[in-house]
């Protein structure tokens, strides 16, 4: 079985060939793919204005972007492998109906609490959209080539659209309320309704075996329990209740492979991870994620909050880089042709480094002009990232599991999408609040919020005359604090991930 984007199926007979509709399948495919990551980023560009309008706490800020990643990681072992025994079209569509109801409940949440509910509900829905995307095209496409390049469509539609998310965000809330950024649910999920079932087939596991809940309950607490134990630990520093979820997590982890190693029909073969391939294209996955989340989660905040940008004119900030994503992510199809994955995937993050390098060397000193070249240096790293790993650890397992693959992809993303604002955005905030020198004289509430965040210092200052600038910009300066040791964060995570596709992804033969 091949791990290798450059390998082609050998088969004695070839593999049928999809036609017009296995394309037009895959363009209706891409429809939750975008909106699902989408909506991971799109909400950072409507924080500082959820902030003034809900005043959430700065947990609350952090729990608000993450509640919808958590439940997705947390779920989407499970909701993969039962896509594989219900049929993947099925749940696509249980999913997206769902995804598209919640979502309009969150539009008009009245409370910060509320908010955070309906975004983990939506997590839920979207936990089963994702693997039934990619499992569907592992089944549509059975030519090798073909299959690459969905693929790539796949994996570059997925890191565009969380790089597009604040784009589109900042166009609704140009001349909508926050709500808008949840109500885009609606017209994109209603054609993959009446479409899915013309254009797209269903696909299951043909021996699927028994469902295993106890496997399913260890995989959610491992997975649920690493994630908000790292958000408590980096939210709160090391206390007794996020060493305790971490611990969890660990024991039900080493429980979940003890099982899968021990049951005839495993949900997960654990021993893919034997294969240096599948598992560092994983830890690429995750890292390259980490990278590209937590960069929009401080750029987006600093372009409108110290920059004092109009939210319209701070997205299109972002517009090089995803343009630069978008054709990374199928230039490197071709690349790989001649040029060893690893290689390919090592030079394309030296690029993501370079970015977050430039963001730590300048500092304080960036400049919007800095800011667009280091998101469009950072594309070009992610969106290779992406296509290589993604190829590589869906083509690891036979089309009868694809739909469990295609979970630990996805998991590895949502994971890293967690990881990028709760450990960069709880750094941004530990170094934020560490160094924010309170003026003297200023007023007791206008100085509790903004120690919270930076929205808050925003928010109480307006009005407030000399002593609000003062405190503002003392508020501004400490956030540019955060974003250096932030960035210096990044860069190391790059060079990471890089010794890992270094050591992992080079040399793999057909």
């Amino acid at each position: 079985m091949t791990n290798d984007i450059r390998s082609t199926d050998t088969p004695s007979t070839a593999p049928a060939r999809a036609g017009a509709r296995g394309w037009a399948a895959l363009a209706v495919l891409m429809l939750p793919v975008l909106l699902v990551s989408i909506d991971i980023t799109a909400l950072n560009f409507a924080l500082p204005e959820i902030a003034q309008s809900l005043q959430p706490t700065s947990s609350q800020q952090l729990w608000i972007v993450d509640a919808y990643s958590l439940v997705l990681a947390t779920l989407l072992v499970a909701m993969g492998n039962l896509g594989d025994r219900v049929g993947r079209r099925r749940l696509l569509l249980i999913g997206a109906t769902g995804f598209a109801v919640v979502s309009v409940l969150a539009a008009f949440a009245p409370t910060a609490e509320l908010l955070i509910a309906a975004r983990a509900a939506i997590g839920f829905f979207g936990a089963t959209l994702m693997p039934a995307t990619l499992a569907l095209l592992r089944t549509i496409f059975l030519d090798r080539q073909q299959r690459r390049l969905a693929v790539a469509v796949w994996a570059t539609g997925f890191s565009v659209g969380s790089a597009a998310g604040p784009i589109v965000g900042g166009a609704l809330l140009a001349h909508f309320h926050w709500g808008a950024i949840f109500l885009i649910a609606v017209p994109v999920l209603l054609p993959l309704l009446i479409l899915a079932p013309l254009l797209v087939d269903e696909s299951r596991d043909p021996a699927p075996g028994p469902i295993d809940p106890i496997g399913i309950a260890l995989s959610m607490l491992a997975l649920g329990g690493l994630a908000a134990g790292i958000k408590e630990i980096a939210v709160k520093g090391v206390d007794p209740l996020g060493i305790a979820l971490v611990l969890v997590a660990v024991l039900t982890g080493w429980l979940f492979v003890r099982r899968m190693r021990r049951v005839a029909q495993p949900m997960l073969d654990v021993g893919l991870f034997r294969l240096p391939q599948f598992s560092g294209a994983l830890l690429v996955n995750l890292l390259s994620v980490v990278a590209l989340t937590g960069f929009l989660f401080f750029v987006t905040q600093h372009l409108q909050l110290v920059e004092a940008m109009p939210v319209l004119d701070a997205a299109l900030v972002l517009v090089p880089g995803v343009i630069a994503m978008i054709g990374s992510g199928l230039l490197v199809v071709r690349v790989v042709r001649r040029v060893d994955p690893g290689v390919a995937v090592v030079i394309a993050l030296s690029a993501s480094l370079a970015a977050y390098g430039m963001l730590a060397v300048l500092g304080e000193d960036v400049t919007v002009p800095g800011i667009a070249v280091a998101f469009a240096l950072l594309g070009l790293g992610i969106g290779a990232a992406e296509t290589v790993s993604n190829d590589m650890i869906l083509t690891a397992v036979p089309p009868a599991k694809a739909g469990a693959a295609s979970a630990m992809s996805e998991t590895a993303y949502e994971f890293g999408a967690v990881l990028g604002t709760t450990v960069l955005g709880g750094l941004l905030t530990a170094v934020y609040r560490a160094t924010l020198v309170v003026p003297a004289g200023t007023d007791g509430a206008m100085a509790d919020a903004a120690r919270e965040t930076l929205g808050g210092a925003v928010a109480a200052t307006e009005g407030a005359g000399a002593a609000g600038e003062r405190l503002l910009e003392a508020a501004r300066t400490a956030f540019d604090h955060g974003v250096i040791a932030t960035s210096i964060s990044g860069a190391v995570l790059m060079a990471l991930a890089m010794v890992v596709a270094w050591v992992s992804l080079r040399g793999s033969e057909d």
